[in-house]
């Protein structure tokens, strides 16, 4: 089934927060250090898959515009009132935790290149090994972010399965109307891209920066315009 990835992703990202809700008892101290180590090699993933990039002049491009774009709709505004009317469903004793947990786990799950290429591998060739790999990966990371963050974390499962589902529903039809050079370079751009999306997002966790990163989304859907753009013009 096309949707096998994306499904066992899901249920990876929820079964794992309710195992973090269950070791919570951590010192604070400890809490702190496992939060740096983590957003440490998250900025170490995202300068790996930024580097990939054979025109960087593309992912610039692409995250001014994306940023323009997201900045107009307010895409991150969107994400903290999900969050913010999740807090006063469940009656979070602390403000704002809820949304911090959702839209930050949100962003890491969604945002990664293993995202989009299982999807697109799952839709395309029935193939759910990465969205697998990918599963094990979420689901360990779940464990340490509801432990520190809370609960909201388990609500990015849903965005993962509606954001990889209709990805790899859309690769089933896609391997039609796109030529597969200009497809393998939108995946090493989309790396980039994203690798630089992902960046932020640990500059985020560690409290050095505070960027906007559902605001740079668009980045996303405006590299696949450049590079189709550049190859039926260039």
């Amino acid at each position: 089934m096309v949707l096998t990835g994306t499904i066992v992703n899901g249920l990876a990202i929820i079964l794992a927060s309710l195992i973090g809700l269950l070791v919570r008892r951590i010192p604070e101290q400890m809490k702190q250090t496992i939060m740096q180590a983590i957003a440490l090699a998250v900025i170490v993933l995202g300068i790996g898959m930024a580097l990939e990039s054979d025109q960087f002049l593309i992912v610039i491009a692409s995250l001014v515009i994306g940023g323009i774009i997201g900045e107009k709709v307010n895409i991150e505004g969107g994400l903290n009132r999900v969050g913010v009317w999740l807090e006063r469903r469940l009656g979070a004793k602390e403000e704002g935790s809820i949304a911090k947990a959702f839209v930050t786990t949100t962003l890491i799950y969604v945002v990664g290149a293993m995202a989009i290429l299982g999807a697109l591998d799952s839709g395309l060739r029935g193939d759910h090994a990465v969205l697998y790999t990918k599963s094990m990966l979420d689901g360990f990371s779940a464990i340490i972010f509801t432990s520190t963050l809370g609960i909201g974390v388990i609500f990015s499962a849903i965005p993962v399965m509606l954001y990889q589902g209709g990805i790899a529903l859309l690769a089933t039809q896609i391997n039609q109307f796109v030529p597969e050079v200009v497809m393998s370079s939108f995946i090493t751009e989309m790396t980039a891209t994203g690798g630089v999306l992902i960046i932020a997002i640990g500059l985020n966790i560690a409290g050095l920066l505070q960027v906007r990163v559902a605001n740079l989304l668009p980045s996303i859907a405006i590299v696949a315009v450049m590079v189709t753009a550049l190859h039926f013009f260039s």
